[in-house]
């Protein structure tokens, strides 16, 4: 989250790469080799420029610290080109976000887009270029196009604002999904290619993704070695999240079994020529010392605690709840609850400031607004206010907690939850000030590249890893490692330092 945006918006977690929502796809083995896709034409290319300054602001910017950006660009041109959405590699551009969240996705017109974590987590140059293709396929498909036919068709769109009237029909119940339909907020063109696919979109862009692959030299094993990777990462991440476990990563959730999607993805790879270019030693040359993590100057997440060095403050959300820090906004996610942290325009009253933030969430949604109410959260003046809404699941309340930090600086807490309950009391409380020592601690963490020596061991190298916590399950999906793997002397690896 940047402190010089005065709007909520959401930051989007869900990884396009992975996002299942739907029905299967029905013909995994052959469309790969049957499919064609249409060239790009004047008005997507129009289409995809447009939405290019609005997406990468979203992502924090571009990342240009190293030579990872011209890394990505050439492969990420190797393999788009395999599409034939355009015959010449120089017709898309591909771009390294600057953003801790593993992401990737593409847009009309030639257009592709990466994190600086989904690089890191990819083990070899192979298996990016799978993420690439992946993402490729779905523009090649027209996936964002029939997802907005779609969805128009239903009235999802052109309600900008109207939060929880976008809950009203969500199959999840009484909550829905906040981090979903907050996107109401986010910028429209950035929404539409950033939405979950549905379970048969994304097992075709498998396939072609995998097809891409092996058109260009690559091993077509890699996309699927790539899954499994991050099948794992999302599982340490809900752990320390200080979620249960127990809820399947985003990507699979309509799979019975997470492990599926692989072995489909090893399947369809296994009807290609087996071997091709896996490059894993220029890869990890390329991203040693790459910034991994929250960026410090958008805030960090440590555990259940949010801190932002340049803003000065802090906060925890309850345990069983995980945060994502966008560009934007902090989202909160987990348990009988929802919340987004962000910041807004002030004049110096909170009641007025309160007020704007209803009126942004509601739009035309009608809330019963309680009285508003001010106290002292940490020495903070503060102030909340809690409306009620009736759905067709039921009751459900809307509470904006506000602080004041200066006469011209005030961030909030939006927190959506069933009528009557509460889990974010103790979120509100623990809001507090930063000393200038304490910011001053707050460091980066990259990638450290480092050789197995005879006698080092997963726990070896795991403690030095830069987390009090969970080091060795950290370690073990950074570098797609599973089970009783062991390390082999001489061999290369990745670690998180300081």
């Amino acid at each position: 989250m940047r402190f010089n945006r005065g709007v909520l918006a959401a930051g989007v977690a869900a990884l396009g790469l992975a996002s299942c929502t739907s029905a299967g796809y029905n013909d995994p083995l052959t469309a790969g080799e049957t499919f064609q896709s249409k060239p790009v034409t004047p008005q997507a290319r129009q289409q995809g420029q447009q939405a290019y300054s609005e997406i990468v602001e979203e992502f924090g910017g571009l990342y240009t610290q190293g030579n990872e950006a011209n890394y990505v660009e050439r492969v990420g041109r190797k393999i788009a080109v395999q599409s034939g959405l355009a015959n010449s590699e120089s017709a898309y551009t591909i771009s390294l976000l600057n953003s801790p969240v593993n992401n990737a996705f593409a847009t009309p017109g030639g257009y592709v887009y990466i994190t600086r974590q989904l690089v890191a987590l990819a083990n070899d140059e192979a298996e990016m270029a799978g993420v690439l293709g992946h993402e490729v396929g779905h523009v090649a498909a027209d996936h964002s196009g029939q997802r907005q036919s779609a969805q128009t068709k239903a009235g999802l769109f052109g309600v900008a604002g109207q939060i929880l009237g976008g809950l009203l029909g969500d199959r999840t119940g009484l909550l829905g999904s906040l981090g979903g339909a907050i996107q109401n907020y986010a910028p429209a063109v950035a929404q539409l290619y950033t939405l979950s696919y549905s379970r048969g979109q994304e097992e075709q862009a498998d396939d072609l993704g995998i097809r891409y692959l092996s058109k260009a030299g690559y091993d077509p094993m890699a996309l699927s070695d790539m899954l499994a990777s991050l099948a794992m990462q999302t599982a340490v991440d809900q752990r320390a999240s200080g979620q249960d476990g127990r809820a399947m990563p985003e990507w699979a959730s309509t799979h019975p079994d997470p492990a599926r999607r692989v072995a489909r993805a090893a399947q369809i790879a296994q009807t290609y020529a087996p071997g091709g270019i896996r490059n894993r030693a220029q890869h990890l040359a390329t991203i040693d010392g790459i910034l991994y993590g929250d960026d410090p100057k958008n805030g960090v997440i440590e555990g259940n605690t949010f801190l932002h060095p340049e803003l000065g403050l802090r906060f925890s959300v309850p345990q069983g709840y995980g945060m994502t820090n966008g560009a934007q906004a902090v989202t909160i996610q987990g348990g009988t609850g929802q919340a987004q942290f962000s910041m807004g325009s002030f004049n110096g009253n909170l009641q007025s400031y309160i007020s704007d933030v209803f009126r942004s969430v509601a739009g035309q949604t009608q809330l019963q607004v309680g009285q508003l109410q001010r106290t002292t959260v940490n020495g903070i003046p503060a102030a909340y206010q809690t409306a009620r809404a009736n759905t067709q699941n039921g009751q459900v309340d809307v509470t904006v907690f506000a602080y004041e930090f200066s006469g011209s600086r005030a961030y909030h807490f939006v927190t959506l939850t069933p009528a009557g309950q509460n889990p974010f009391g103790t979120m509100f409380q623990s809001m507090s000030r930063l000393s200038s020592a304490e910011a001053a601690r707050i460091k980066p963490r990259r990638i450290d590249i480092v050789s197995a020596q005879s006698g080092d061991t997963v726990a070896s190298l795991a403690r030095r890893m830069a987390y009090d916590r969970l080091q060795t399950e950290r370690f073990m999906a950074l570098n797609g490692l599973s089970g009783n793997a062991g390390l082999q002397a001489g061999q290369q690896y990745k670690i998180v330092v300081y």
